[in-house]
This record gives C-alpha cells, sequence and structure tokens, in this order.
C-alpha cells in the first residue's frame, strides 16, 4: 500500500452533498480531497426538481443557475389510476436541472476552489485510531483530520459497517427500486407532476435542453411480479394511469436504457458512525414525491461545513461537532422525513389514493399544509 496523507478533511462521495463541502471547506483553505467512485458527467436516479429554498446557496457556490434558462416551476400535479387530479401551488416553487449537468458543474467549482477531486475511486474502508482517520481507496491509504460520507442511499461501507437500514427490519420502508428516464415530451414547463400507479409514483417535471425528466419509484416485488421486466411493468402497472400512458405512448425516450437503482431504504439512519459525519442522503433518505432530497443534501453541507471548520479550528471538540451536527440536522430534516414517509404510504393504494386527493381538493387547508411541512427555509 503506498501511504498518502495530510488533509484536513476527506469526503468520501461526490454528488451533491459531498461537492458542495467540499467547495465551502477548500474557500476556507483547509486541504481537501473528495473520492468519488464513479466520473463526470454521470446520470443518477433522481427527481431532478430542486426547491428555491437551495438557490441562494447554489448562487454562492458559483453555479450560474440564473443564465442556464431553467426552467421555473410553480405547480404541483397530483394523479390517481382513475385519470383523477389535484393541482396546488408550491410556495417557493424551483428550477428543473439534470444531475448530469448540475454534479459536474458543482465537480468543476470544487477543483477551482483547490479541492483535490479522485475519480474512480471506490473507498474499500474507513478506520478511525488515534484522532486520524485512514482510507483505502485504489490501493492507496489517505489519512485525514475528518472524514464526511455522503456516498448516496446504499454503499459498500453501510454493509461492511452493518448499518441498521441494511439489515431490512421494517418491510414497508425497505427494497424500493428507481427508475429514471431523460424524454422530450409535451409537458409544461411550470409544473411537477406526481402520477400514482399500483404500489409506486412517478414525476416528471421540465429540466434544461427542453428535456423532461421522467423518474419512478416502486417495490421490487412490484417488478419481480411483472418478471423483473420494467417493460412489463410499465406496460402492466404504469400505463394503468392515463396520465402515464399518455406519456409512455407519446413521449420521445432518450436514454437507450433507463438509470435504475435497488435496493433504497427509507428506514431511519445514523447521523454519525465511527465518528463520520453523514450527508446527503447517507445520512437519511427523504420520500422522492416530496421533491426536497436536492435541497436536504445541500443544506445539510452547509451545516456541516460550519462545524467542521469550527473544529478544525479548536473551537469545539469533536464529541460538539458530532452532537451539534446530529441535533441540528434532526431539527430541519427529521419532520419533513416523517411528513414524507406518511404522505408516501397514502400513494399507491389505489383507493387510499383515490380518497387523499379527494381529501385534499376538498380540503385546500389541509393540503397546503401538508406542502408546506415538506418544505424547508431558504438556507
Amino acid at each position: 500500500m503506498n501511504n498518502r496523507a495530510g488533509y484536513d478533511i476527506i469526503i468520501v462521495g461526490g454528488g451533491l452533498a459531498g461537492l458542495s463541502l467540499s467547495i465551502l471547506l477548500a474557500r476556507k483553505q483547509y486541504k481537501v480531497l473528495v473520492l468519488e467512485k464513479d466520473s463526470y458527467p454521470r446520470h443518477k436516479v433522481c427527481g431532478e426538481y430542486i426547491s428555491n429554498e437551495s438557490r441562494a446557496f447554489l448562487l454562492d457556490l458559483g453555479m450560474p443557475i440564473d443564465t442556464l434558462a431553467l426552467p421555473q416551476i410553480n405547480t404541483l400535479q397530483v394523479t390517481d389510476t382513475n385519470g383523477n387530479e389535484v393541482l396546488a401551488s408550491l410556495p417557493l416553487g424551483g428550477f428543473g436541472i439534470s444531475r448530469y449537468s448540475l454534479d459536474a458543474q458543482l465537480a468543476e467549482l470544487a477543483v477551482k476552489a483547490g479541492v483535490e477531486l479522485i475519480t474512480k475511486a471506490r473507498v474499500d474502508d474507513i478506520v478511525y485510531k488515534d484522532e486520524l482517520f485512514a482510507i483505502s481507496a485504489k490501493n492507496n491509504t489517505y489519512t485525514a483530520k475528518l472524514v464526511a460520507g455522503t456516498w448516496g442511499k446504499k454503499s459498500n461501507l453501510d454493509v461492511k459497517w452493518n448499518r441498521a437500514f441494511v439489515k431490512g427490519k421494517n418491510k414497508s420502508l425497505t427494497n424500493f427500486i428507481g427508475i429514471k428516464y431523460h424524454i422530450r415530451y409535451n409537458w409544461p414547463a411550470d409544473r411537477v407532476g406526481l402520477h400514482n400507479f399500483r404500489d409506486g409514483y412517478c414525476g416528471i417535471s421540465q429540466i434544461e435542453d427542453d428535456k423532461c425528466c421522467l423518474c419512478y419509484l416502486t417495490t421490487a416485488k412490484n417488478l419481480q411480479a411483472n418478471g423483473n421486466d420494467i417493460k412489463q411493468l410499465e406496460l402492466n402497472v404504469l400505463m394503468q394511469n392515463p396520465w402515464l400512458k399518455d406519456i409512455f405512448t407519446n413521449a420521445e425516450f432518450l436514454f437507450d436504457t433507463p438509470v435504475t437503482i435497488s435496493q433504497i431504504s427509507f428506514e431511519k439512519k445514523e447521523q454519525v458512525l465511527n465518528h463520520v459525519l453523514m450527508l446527503g442522503d447517507t445520512g437519511g433518505v427523504i420520500s422522492p414525491l416530496s421533491g426536497n432530497g436536492m435541497s436536504m443534501a445541500l443544506h445539510a453541507s452547509k451545516i456541516g461545513a460550519g462545524l467542521m471548520g469550527q473544529y478544525l479550528e479548536g473551537k469545539i471538540t469533536r464529541p460538539q461537532m458530532e452532537q451539534t451536527y446530529t441535533q441540528l440536522w434532526k431539527q430541519q430534516f427529521s419532520r419533513r422525513i416523517s411528513t414524507g414517509r406518511f404522505v408516501q404510504s397514502k400513494f399507491g393504494k389505489m383507493q387510499t389514493t383515490a380518497f387523499f386527493l379527494k381529501t385534499m381538493n376538498l380540503l385546500p387547508l389541509l393540503r397546503r399544509m401538508v406542502i408546506n411541512s415538506a418544505i424547508g427555509k431558504v438556507f
């Protein structure tokens, strides 16, 4: 093994949380290394809608959002398998941008800020001893004072550490799959749609270049019941919703094959484990229907960067940093995750969904309360 030492912080995972965290810390002149298992640009399963609570933060990172002619989204549409719909305004609104574009641009900003970024670097182990971390990746050992885990929904490290959510005790919250396409389709630029089907839901919204992101979540059991064939699942299940039938029949699909992810879990996760601070989906996965997963990842990076800076400056101890991060994470995100989990439990069950939509139409105040509870504040 070759030995390399001397980083203030190593960030495992180069997604939204990891890249934004790296930029914030590099700007403070800390020596930062990001280890990312893939390369850029890359597609990821994601709804690709970002709430405007994150707009100012992204602009501060250097993202030229205002010059990219991105679709501005301010309306939510929810439908059931009978074709019934609910339309509601989104208090803050948001915008659409692909992860293919966003992650690559953030990676470029990170390198410009002084971050060392190594791609195609799968981390095999993280060991903490005597106030120092040793990270094994690409036949090298890297050492640092701090490590942040930003590797996403699930990785080999989660399995290695035997994290509680990997055991999947609550079957209603585990073993979901996600499927994503980019398509061309005549969809309103100001609208994000959530179309229900049996045991799942599908989101659609515009992104850059007049394309749409079409992304759905369902259970692995649903796919298995259709011979583990995605096309059969879409034909037999998704297209029972007339809105989805029109999309899958008339859209131009731009990928040869969809982007997929399996074994998604919505069970609770630890925010700190083995002295590693967990950010983004690594610390907790929110239901995609809330449309706030990306904003949560970005917000967590701001919280984490502030506390990590205080630790490196000697203003707080490691236990104080870890305890405060956990408290702040729960204050900001626990209620939103719980709300998303509750709403998701009403989706995918056809009679329950129809009743839920009818109630939302009859009680606009309740509808606003549900929507507002899943949206954060500008940070």
